[in-house]
């Protein structure tokens, strides 16, 4: 409770602020005339081409964080213009030369450095807008933000998307500036005469508290899109229609484990002969809003990977991002608050299209794959529609609908309704209500079998939300009925309602004072089952600490009452059987947990964070890790248990946990990143420990141009004893096009060895594979 008075307290003080003139903020809610250029200026990151003079300037800039609109550290100059063709953007950003952090980094990762920002609302609809970001190098980013999901003045954009454009950038004496060219045809967007778009510029200076200055001024808790100022002028854009064809091609040469012929207990490396991979992304720019995707027999390599997580002890489905271009690429269009599409269900497809753009009010989307899965001539059919339509500054309500067809046996259709109501500039109520048919094999606990039938399922999600200055309150009612599926999307949980109330509380930041500003935020949730069963009852209080020299500490605390149930995990105890539990049917705890991180940006080439957490009475469910960690439950453990009896027997226990991280950059070209995550679980009961996760893990980048790179990742868990690493070489000049050259190899050291039954004493390769994927992107606009 100390820690809730203290928020109290601090979150009441106020603080007195500086704010810009008012004058300079109702002259940039004006319009601003963008000038058509005689000429196009020379892309070399230098402002010195006469033509610039006549550009739209844009300066004046107020910094929004740390600071709550005060005067920048650092003053910036934008300025645009633009031809039949093309906008053209510069900025200039006064500093300490020695100062300013750039690197030649990849594509997108210029977010830890200094970098200007240019946000265009294309639609002028303040639902959606593009983020186009340049470090003082010229090296992009390029993302989207969509209204209430993230992007803003005090977020980062989703950055899956790529646009074609050039920039430059150089670093002068009294500071640095940057240019760039952004083809009309890479954007979608609305233009003429009377038209206008939304913009903003916004610059960061990292190492002053990651300051965020901005054109416009941006209060705290008002969508961020609803602020920005506008543009005007677009009058002879020639419109064009754009049409990619990316052809790719994959050469790879695998060779994978297999146990020996006539020799038990041994295995040996198979190499396979060399396998081609031949496909085609084509892009069709109908009209400057509506675009056309098809892919055929798309390879997407081994270029992106996932991130090794901790699955020993789970019950429920663990979330992976998508990272194939083909399905990120306006992915924004079929997201709806339940995640009823999930594109990492479409693994390995034929074919897929895809449809999206907006007319008017109206935005639409169209996904539909055939789905091929190996070892099988049975393909899946998916299907996916998205309508929207906007109502009023941010209100609007959607349709989504889903199909899954795979074989005869398994049908899914899902279809809903979702829509948001903007009740003032910083509340609004969401919502989203599905309904599902499914014809599969649904597990029944009564007889502990799987049987096939019909199952239909509702799945719901009503959120009201204010978020003001520095305070905010959360209510929220959401659930899954039992039989509720969503072939397409993603579910972690069935068979669960619940509620949840939530508010957040902060101090009015103060960017010279050593503590800058507090954040707190408060959780309360409470679920049941459909027999009105208790699941969880929660609190939780989170907080966020800002200190001077890029220090954060964050921590967080949490009290609970958690209750599992054996037909949630099997068997339901009847006449005719016995549960999935040994012992009582049902298991509850009282559980309390805690966790501390701290992050610090050391200098512009060192950085470090890490962690530590413990949580008490935590459910071990007994379903043991693997081999080495066996259960470790008391019924495990009876000579009593008949070794084919399986129940269950969940207890209580403790788990423990730190992480630490170092990032480095020993030279502009070189970064390196090093990680250490453990996690620790030990049953109260038989004082045993049910696993020991160790995670290391190293990525290592070397750029040689802003386009050629030398990547490293090596990762080993020491949990399953597996190293997974990946040496790869790329050329990827633009969006589309690019060669890369890799080797996956995935081994073990001192893991168990299916093939002997025993634990090996060295290294063991099970899997490796060399491939060389290339790519190249045909543009024609007609």
């Amino acid at each position: 409770m100390k820690y809730f008075f203290i928020t109290i307290i601090l979150a009441i003080s106020t603080f007195a602020q500086t704010t810009p003139n008012s004058a300079d903020s109702f002259q940039k809610r004006q319009p601003v005339v963008v000038p058509k250029f005689s000429s196009e200026p020379i892309i070399d990151g230098k402002i010195d081409d006469e033509i610039w003079k006549s550009a739209a300037v844009f300066k004046n800039f107020i910094q929004i964080r740390p600071g709550d609109n005060i005067a920048a550290s650092k003053e910036t100059i934008a300025y645009l213009g633009y031809d039949e063709k093309n906008l053209y953007f510069s900025a200039m950003c006064f500093d300490e030369a020695d100062k300013i952090r750039a690197t030649i980094a990849k594509r997108d990762n210029v977010g830890g450095e200094d970098n200007v920002r240019i946000t265009l609302d294309t639609f002028d609809d303040q639902r959606r807008a593009y983020a186009l970001i340049f470090n003082p190098l010229g090296i992009q980013g390029d993302g989207i933000i969509t209204e209430g999901g993230g992007g803003g003045g005090q977020g980062g954009p989703d950055l899956s998307v790529d646009i074609v454009m050039e920039s430059k950038g150089v670093i002068l004496e009294n500071g640095w500036s940057v240019e760039a060219k952004i083809p009309f045809k890479s954007l979608r967007y609305i233009a003429g005469k009377g038209k206008f778009w939304g913009v903003n510029f916004t610059r960061n200076i990292e190492r002053l508290n990651g300051e965020l200055d901005s054109w416009s001024r941006i209060e705290r808790g008002i969508s961020f899109l609803q602020q920005i100022g506008k543009i005007t002028g677009f009058n002879d854009i020639k419109t064009e229609r754009n049409l990619e064809i990316v052809p790719s091609i994959t050469l790879s040469e695998s060779g994978q484990r297999i146990a020996a012929n006539n020799l038990p207990g041994m295995s040996r490396i198979l190499n396979k002969p060399v396998k081609q991979d031949i496909g085609i992304s084509i892009k069709y720019q109908i009209t400057p809003n509506v675009t056309l995707d098809a892919a055929i027999n798309p390879d997407f390599a081994e270029v992106e990977s996932d991130s090794p997580v901790v699955l020993a002890n789970t019950r429920f489905p663990t979330f992976f991002p998508e990272k194939r271009p083909f399905f990120l690429e306006g992915n924004d269009y079929f997201r709806t608050p339940l995640q009823v599409v999930n594109t990492r269900n479409i693994a390995d497809p034929d074919i897929a299209l895809k449809l999206t753009g907006k007319i008017g009010r109206n935005t639409f989307g169209i996904l539909t794959a055939v789905d091929r899965f190996a070892n099988t001539k049975t393909k899946a059919y998916i299907g996916v529609l998205r309508l929207k339509h906007d109502i009023g500054t941010q209100s609007n309500i959607g349709l989504i609908a889903t199909t899954y067809h795979f074989g005869g046996r398994r049908h899914n259709t899902l279809i809903g309704l979702d829509g948001k109501f903007q009740t003032s500039k910083q509340a609004n109520l969401n919502f989203q209500v599905v309904g599902t048919k499914t014809n599969r094999r649904f597990f029944n606990p009564n007889i502990n079998e799987l049987e096939y039938r019909s199952g239909n399922g509702i799945a719901y999600q009503i959120n009201y939300d204010y978020t003001g200055r520095n305070r905010g309150v959360f209510l929220g009612v959401n659930g899954r009925s039992r039989d509720y599926r969503a072939d397409v999307g993603f579910t972690r949980r069935t068979d669960s309602h619940g509620a949840t109330f939530g508010f957040r509380l902060g101090t009015q930041p103060k960017p010279k004072n050593t503590l800058i500003g507090i954040v707190t935020r408060h959780f309360t949730n409470y679920t049941i089952d459909e027999q009105g069963r208790l699941q969880e009852t929660r609190y939780n209080l989170n907080g966020e600490l800002t200190f001077q020299k890029q220090l954060q500490v964050r921590f967080g605390l949490g009290l609970g009452v958690e209750k599992i149930y054996e037909d949630e995990f099997g068997a339901r105890r009847n006449v005719n059987q016995p549960g999935r539990f040994f012992g009582d049917e049902s298991r509850g705890a009282f559980q309390k947990s805690f966790r501390l991180d701290v992050e610090k940006n050391i200098s512009k080439r060192l950085s470090i964070d890490g962690g530590i957490k413990f949580s008490r009475n935590e459910f071990d469910l007994d379903f043991g890790a693997n081999e080495r960690f066996k259960r470790v439950s008391p019924w495990f453990f009876s000579p009593l248990r008949n070794p084919l009896d399986e129940r269950l027997d969940p207890g209580k226990a403790n788990s423990s946990g730190y992480d630490i991280g170092v990032d480095l950059t020993p030279t502009d070209p070189l970064t390196i990143s090093i990680s250490y995550e453990r996690e620790k679980l030990t049953r109260n009961d038989t004082k045993l420990i049910a696993f020991d996760s160790n995670i290391f893990s190293l990525r290592s980048t070397y750029q040689f141009t802003r386009f050629i790179f030398a990547r490293t990742r090596i990762d080993y868990d020491t949990l399953d004893a597996t190293i997974n690493s990946q040496l790869l070489f790329g050329w990827s000049p633009n969006p589309g096009t690019a060669f890369y050259v890799g080797y996956n190899d995935n081994s073990s050291y001192k893991g168990y060895n299916d093939f002997r039954e025993d634990f090996d004493n060295g290294f063991r390769r099970d899997e490796r594979r060399f491939f060389i994927r290339m790519s190249y992107l045909l543009r024609r606009s007609f």
